[in-house]
């Protein structure tokens, strides 16, 4: 099969990548000039020049493709201006999709995110994972890139109906190899090799091999509803922050950290920063959108993929060991 990917450089696109070579798919990747391409090191693809919206380019990379893969997006939880996230993200998702229809693929995958659904409400504990009906509305994205990727869903979806073969996945947090950029759960995991991280906010997401992120997209492909999401995570791995550091904590050795931040004090922390970052256009240390979202236990249930797609579910401690030895392998660890 030969397959059109965006996002190809990106943690996710690059397992994606390695994924389809191992099952003998042919991939033709968009990539930016001078982009890193650490993380498709020793994989096979083509290499196809050319921006999200730039149609004609597009056109001309996905002929002969019969499925796509719309991985890219652009991923700032604060921006000095936000246009040109909307743009990728937004726009981007509409050229894309409506080109791969263009160039008649049989199957096209629009890789959204979690953070589009509304996640289980705060409380004490551990809440009860959400599923795919979780529906949220505009006005509950509680920052621009969260609306940019509900509005760049909602393209996906009414291009569905419009007769596009798209089916929808939901990564909720990847771990593993590859993850060049670091991603922010990737960073949590170097910050805590490199003794960076002193505490901890009460938070949680659900942790999941990148590996099976990646499966989960060709096993959309190959037998995803049209116009439907299929959340992508594991059943057992809705983990609080703590939760999961203690499992680095006896993959590694290393000592978790004990102290919790008050969401108050975080708060508080990243308000300044970003006062800060207004001047000198910089981004901050700790986003406020990052804290706002830290306040909700994201935990999200992926039954209906294991049930319709036969979604794997390598447990999350081997991908946090994967992930440790790949970051070490990086050299992005100081200590050990």
């Amino acid at each position: 099969m030969q397959c059109f990917v965006t996002g190809a450089t990106g943690f996710i696109g690059a397992n994606l990548v390695r994924e389809l070579n191992d099952r003998g798919h042919e991939v033709r990747a968009l990539v930016r000039p001078r982009a890193d391409l650490r993380g498709l090191a020793g994989a096979r693809w083509q290499a196809a020049h050319g921006g999200l919206t730039d149609r004609a380019a597009l056109a001309e990379a996905m002929r002969g493709c019969e499925w796509c893969f719309h991985v890219a997006a652009s991923y700032h939880l604060w921006l000095p201006d936000y246009a040109p996230l909307y743009a990728a993200n937004v726009e981007g998702t509409r050229a894309v999709l409506e080109a791969a229809g263009d160039a008649g693929c049989r199957r096209i995958v629009y890789t959204s995110t979690v953070g589009v659904l509304r996640p289980p409400p705060p409380q004490a504990g551990k809440p009860a994972p959400v599923d795919e009906g979780a529906l949220a509305t505009l006005e509950e994205m509680t920052n621009p890139y969260k609306r940019s990727k509900w509005l760049a869903e909602e393209v996906a979806r009414q291009l569905a109906t419009r007769g596009l073969p798209i089916v929808i996945v939901n990564p909720t947090a990847p771990v593993g190899p590859r993850d060049v950029k670091p991603t922010p759960t990737g960073q949590v995991i170097v910050d805590f090799l490199n003794r960076a991280m002193p505490a901890f906010l009460d938070t949680g997401l659900n942790w999941v091999h990148v590996r099976d992120v990646a499966a989960g997209h060709l096993l959309a492909a190959e037998r995803g509803r049209v116009g439907e999401r299929y959340i992508l995570g594991h059943e057992q791995g809705n983990w609080t922050l703590q939760e999961a550091l203690q499992v680095l904590s006896e993959v590694t050795g290393l000592p978790a950290p004990r102290w919790r931040i008050p969401y108050a004090v975080a708060y508080l922390f990243a308000c300044l920063d970003e006062a800060r970052s207004r001047w000198t256009l910089r981004p901050p240390r700790a986003p406020l959108a990052g804290v706002r979202m830290a306040r909700y236990k994201m935990f999200f249930t992926p039954a209906k993929a294991v049930r319709e797609l036969g979604l794997p579910q390598t447990a999350p401690r081997e991908g946090l060991a994967e992930a440790v030895r790949w970051f070490r392998g990086q050299g992005m660890v100081r200590t050990r």
